[in-house]
């Protein structure tokens, strides 16, 4: 991705998010000169990759498949001594038209959330001993206190306010219902490593390459300068 398409993902997720008067925490506004001055109080963002973040799974066509967002906790089971976290938070940003590939987690159980505006839908399929994607089986749905079953592959729509449990090993895809236009997503989850903990199928990618055509306007999580 172009540092430019990326400086532009970020500041309409910025936008939409005023829009629905959600406030971030402090250092979602930090500049990239600002990062330069931050010092070991700091670490946990570092070292947790809390923050901004792009997606385009390495296909670089993002406006097809990807999206933006933001993690605003997470604990770390690698240094669990010094982040005893066993949850995280995100948001994520949705564009009409845009994908979000699918995948399950050995790991970690989440709650999607439709944190407001348009629809989002969620295809659900179960897993095969083998980690294939079991497309014949019925699959339990958990949404907002309700538990039932539907066909393998079936849309779970989300309106705002609404929704779903995804256990692990659920595989899992995600797009904003057509004419509804861009939603913002909430993730509560156990703890986040996205660097180990994401199937794919079929594989992707996960974070882009960057061809820095501008100055950055954010930092995303993986770029933080070390603490001075």
């Amino acid at each position: 991705m172009r540092r430019s398409e990326i400086n532009r993902a970020l500041k309409r997720m910025e936008a939409f998010i005023e829009e629905l008067r959600i406030s971030l925490p402090p250092f979602c506004g930090f500049t990239p000169e600002e990062w330069d001055s931050k010092g070991h109080e700091y670490d946990e963002i570092r070292d947790n990759m809390l923050g901004w973040d792009i997606t385009d799974y390495g296909l670089g066509k993002f406006d097809e498949v990807g999206f933006s967002l933001i993690t605003l906790r997470n604990g770390n089971r690698k240094m669990q001594d010094r982040y005893p976290k066993t949850y995280a938070e995100k948001l994520l940003f949705l564009e009409e038209g845009q994908y979000a590939p699918n995948h399950f987690h050995w790991v970690k159980m989440e709650d999607i959330i439709n944190r407001g505006g348009g629809n989002l839908l969620i295809r659900v399929y179960n897993s095969l001993p083998n980690e294939e994607i079991d497309r014949e089986s019925d699959v339990t749905v958990h949404t907002d206190g309700r538990t039932y079953t539907v066909p393998a592959g079936t849309q779970i729509r989300l309106t705002p306010g609404e929704s779903i449990s995804i256990q692990q090993r659920m595989y899992h895809d995600f797009e904003v219902e057509k004419g509804t236009g861009a939603v913002l997503i909430g993730e509560v989850s156990e703890c986040n490593d996205d660097n180990t903990d994401n199937r794919f199928n079929p594989p992707v990618g996960r974070f882009p390459e960057i061809e820095e055509d501008e100055a950055p306007y954010r930092l995303l999580c993986n770029e933080y300068p070390s603490a001075k």
